[in-house]
């Protein structure tokens, strides 16, 4: 005998195979069923978020909506959508289900390395309110793509939500594609509506400083041409003589792959230099992103616009980052700083991050970020989103320059999320230090960087048995240790991503070359 949702299933499966029954992606009846839908979200956050026994279904989509070439010249970035995987600590909730859905299966492992650690609840608890859903499909197309175009997927997702929870979707960041998807599941996204998504561009984010009153590099925004990118970068040695460089950036790029950088030739007069770039751009300009030519970064440009900058030049010279939340409600929230470390061309590159950040600084960018983040918040920003910045070192204090703004979760969030689940802890905006539940400060070093060819063909398995056996590991007793992270990009690609959780930033380093030791020497030929 069937009961009644199965007996409902063929008909709903029948009703979304309809064309006619959703509005046009991007269409005015679509915006306006958005609309609705994130307008209800409020009420949600405030009567079921701070509930910890209430009956709610996060729907995780881990996908990176972003220019799809400029992607693929990061290593494994696939398996960026496990990053996300941390948010199985919402299971920690006894009523709440979280519904994953990734692009591949991740392997059972992995996700049983997660529920392992998660506090007060069983394995088989967490399991039992968890669904992992994959379009099996390893294309190089955003998640977010490839689930639109399987109604049956969609279907599976709404069957997944329990009769009676509220639901809402959890991105790595918003587009139209996020948004389509969310009117067809009738459940809002914790994210920006992508209308306001200019606000996160390498234009908008100037824009934002500029109103936000906040120092920036000197430069031009909204540039779309060869000939914009040839009066700009002109300008700027013209009006500020003393430059060497300039960073030409994309409008959408992300992780610092979206760069690229032109040096100064010395000795050239105003006219002489407006020559000598007009004529030697597309041959003197070094892309960040490994592999791609001057010819498509400039394609790429002209296509997604972007900015020029001066490059900020500085004896000893930091890269701290703020994260910053807008909560439905309108509240806006300092939720943490790193200190990034960046590696490539000029450094432009993020390949980790130092938790907090320099306590000289950390307050002061923290207070910057929140007077940006109340402008954004009168643009309709929502959600999680960090904002860079370049500090430079001058006499006895640091002059701090906001770089971008990233309307988007990142390569910080998860390293963070993971502190604040593992040891129920928070962050003190005014200290700009992290506490445990008992007090004892807690430090991290993350990296979604740890590569090495020695590392190849270890499966997750393997990851997991030698982390063990060499005890590294989440001790949740003295709330220290390792997490890894990205695991199933390890036997491909041998990289994968990590957190050092230790009681003073020495302790966290340590736990972190540790790791590296340990993994070199187990896989070192013999």
């Amino acid at each position: 005998m069937l009961n009644h949702q199965q007996q409902q299933q063929p008909e709903q499966l029948l009703f979304n195979y309809c064309t006619t029954c959703q509005p046009a992606p991007g269409s005015s009846e679509e915006l306006r069923q958005f609309e609705k839908i994130q307008k209800g979200f409020s009420n949600q956050f405030e009567l079921f978020f701070p509930d910890n026994l209430a009956s709610k279904t996060i729907v995780v989509i881990p996908s990176l909506t972003l220019d799809q070439q400029v992607l693929t010249k990061i290593t494994g970035a696939l398996y960026y959508e496990e990053r996300l995987l941390c948010l199985l600590m919402l299971l920690r909730m006894p009523r709440a289900h979280v519904v994953y859905v990734s692009s591949m299966p991740i392997d059972p492992v992995i996700i049983d390395y997660y529920l392992h650690l998660l506090p007060g609840i069983t394995g088989y608890h967490a399991r039992e309110r968890l669904t992992l859903l994959s379009c099996y499909d390893a294309s190089k197309v955003s998640l977010t793509e490839k689930i639109l175009k399987r109604p049956r997927l969609i279907e599976r997702i709404k069957q997944s939500i329990p009769h009676g929870h509220v639901a809402h979707i959890a991105c790595f960041n918003t587009t139209g594609f996020e948004r389509t998807l969310a009117v067809q599941l009738g459940i809002p996204i914790y994210g920006c509506d992508p209308s306001v998504l200019y606000w996160g561009t390498k234009s908008g984010s100037r824009r934002a400083f500029l109103k936000a009153g906040v120092t920036m590099p000197p430069g031009a925004e909204e540039l779309k041409t060869y000939d914009d990118i040839v009066h700009a970068v002109a300008a700027l040695k013209d009006m500020h003589p003393q430059i060497k460089k300039a960073v030409i950036k994309l409008n959408d790029g992300f992780s610092g792959e979206g760069n690229a950088v032109i040096k100064y030739p010395d000795g050239l007069g105003k006219k002489e230099l407006f020559e000598w770039i007009h004529h030697n751009l597309h041959k003197k300009i070094i892309p960040v992103a490994e592999h791609l030519s001057v010819q498509a970064y400039l394609e790429k440009f002209y296509s997604m616009g972007g900015v020029v900058e001066a490059f900020v030049e500085g004896a000893v010279k930091r890269s701290p980052s703020v994260q910053c939340r807008i909560n439905p409600l309108g509240e806006v929230d300092i939720i943490s700083t790193h200190e990034q470390v960046l590696s490539g061309e000029d450094e432009q590159v993020f390949v980790g991050a130092h938790f907090p950040a320099d306590e000289y600084y950390r307050t002061a960018v923290g207070g910057l970020g929140k007077i940006i983040a109340n402008g954004l918040k009168k643009d309709g920003v929502l959600g999680r989103f960090s904002i860079d910045f370049i500090s430079v070192k001058e006499n006895d204090g640091w002059k701090h320059y906001a770089i971008e703004i990233n309307l988007r979760k990142g390569g910080t969030t998860h390293p963070f999320l993971m502190l604040q689940f593992l040891t129920n802890g928070h962050y003190d905006e005014a200290t700009g230090l992290f506490e445990t539940a008992n007090k004892q400060p807690r430090y991290y070093f993350a990296s979604d960087n740890v590569q090495n060819d020695s590392y190849k063909g270890l499966t997750p398995r393997d990851l997991i048995d030698i982390a063990m056996f060499h005890g590294l590991h989440f001790d949740g007793a003295a709330q220290t240790g390792v997490m890894f992270h990205m695991i199933g990009a390890l036997s491909q690609y041998g990289k994968m991503g990590i957190v050092c959780i230790g009681s003073s930033p020495d302790e966290a380093i340590l736990f972190y070359k540790k790791t590296i030791a340990v993994l070199d020497a187990e896989t070192a030929i013999k």
